[in-house]
């Protein structure tokens, strides 16, 4: 089994295991921002509030306290495996895309000429760094002002949208201003959030009256993962969506997106802590996302590479081997009526997931995909219309493998 097929379902079973870390971690993060805000707090007692659920044919009476109760339970649950998990596979998922795939998915020549070693040192130093500098202005004086610091951090994500764009491909910007925030959200858990609350706990354990700052700062730190979740979400879906990293405006989408994190989860906290439903946030969603579609279909485009000059050293390969132009006809024939600039196809309206392989270079720098879905799977044409035949698969499969050695 070649490499290109191993690597192919690794991906799949990693990503698989990211969306299953992510709906645990979001769920209990979900779970307890409603809990919080929803509490009765008109109580007497130590307890800062409860509040009574029920669920699956149960009842369930939750007391929360603030710093902590007088005495510690033998037993005390932990909610942090579920944001490294998340973490963990997320960064794992990159490598196999976006680093061990630096020459087809990292890089875009039009941007920028760039090896590969170059791309992944850029790549893993932004994150880094990234995570470092929100740090430091969260310990900084700004953090006595979380709204003045909000504003910053955005002016600061507007920066690092146009930033990734003028250095990677417009799949890899919106997806690494993604990995990014969410570096920072699993950091803000690992590095902040529960070493505070083993202080508190060691405190407690202590006999010594826990320093109320540090749920202060945890709680700076949890609301703006609160926040950072939904435009996450949208970052890590936007690589399968061509109108949304493909545009000359991406960057701007990007930006876009986390205002409307904001509006939505303003209207969510804000229901919970039963004070109203503020359902003017709907609508200002709605016109954040309609100016994210008409920023998506500007004709302002990203310059496509499909020119020959555009074209990275792999890419080159595909194209100057020997059968190249017999796997290009195959490809014209049986491929270029979807995956067009014009599409000819009834009831498309533009080419499937914005791949188009109506030219040489095009063809070139689609070869992973035209291998795995035409060439070792029956995935492409769908339903196989157009009669592609094993002969036809067999010589798809021969002109990849002969430049890869099965890699990528």
């Amino acid at each position: 089994m070649d490499m290109t097929i191993l690597l192919h379902w690794a991906e799949f079973a990693v990503r698989w295991l990211h969306v299953i870390t992510a709906i645990a971690w979001i769920g209990s993060s979900f779970y307890f921002i409603a809990l919080d805000l929803g509490l009765n707090r008109d109580i007497p007692g130590p307890a800062d509030g409860e509040e009574w659920q029920v669920h699956g044919g149960g009842f369930y009476h939750i007391q929360k306290y603030m710093v902590a109760p007088a005495a510690m339970p033998e037993h005390l649950t932990w909610f942090k495996w579920e944001s490294y998990a998340t973490w963990l596979s997320g960064a794992a998922l990159l490598v196999l895309l976006y680093w061990v795939g630096a020459e087809l998915y990292l890089i875009d020549w039009t941007v920028m000429e760039l090896q590969p070693w170059q791309a992944i040192a850029i790549s893993a130093l932004s994150l880094t760094l990234g995570w470092v500098a929100y740090d430091l202005l969260c310990k900084s004086r700004l953090g006595e002002n979380p709204t003045l610091l909000m504003l910053l951090l955005f002016g600061i994500i507007v920066v690092l949208a146009w930033g990734y764009t003028q250095v990677f491909s417009g799949r890899a910007a919106l997806l690494h201003l993604g990995a990014l925030t969410a570096t920072i959200m699993t950091a803000n858990v690992a590095m902040i959030i529960i070493p505070n609350q083993k202080i508190v706990v060691a405190d407690l354990k202590a006999g010594r009256t826990p320093d109320p700052k540090y749920g202060k700062i945890a709680k700076l730190r949890s609301t703006h993962n609160n926040y950072l979740t939904l435009p996450v979400i949208f970052l890590m879906l936007s690589n399968h969506y061509p109108l949304a990293f493909a545009s000359e405006w991406n960057w701007l989408i990007a930006a876009l997106v986390f205002l409307m994190g904001v509006t939505i989860r303003h209207f969510f906290n804000t229901m919970h802590a039963r004070k109203g439903m503020p359902w003017w946030t709907w609508g200002a969603t709605a016109a954040i996302f309609a100016v994210i579609v008409w920023l998506s279909v500007l004709p302002l485009m990203r310059p496509d590479p499909a020119d020959e000059a555009a074209l990275s050293p792999a890419q080159h390969r595909f194209a100057a081997h020997a059968e190249f132009t017999a796997v290009q006809d195959l490809v014209a024939a049986n491929c270029a009526m979807c995956h067009a600039a014009e599409v000819f196809m009834p009831g498309l309206a533009g080419a499937p997931g914005g791949v188009m392989l109506d030219t040489p270079a095009r063809v070139a720098i689609h070869a992973p995909e035209i291998y795995l879905q035409a060439g070792v799977s029956h995935a492409m044409p769908p339903g196989n219309f157009a009669f592609l035949t094993e002969e036809d698969r067999a010589l798809i499969r021969r002109w990849y493998r002969e430049v890869t050695g099965g890699a990528l």
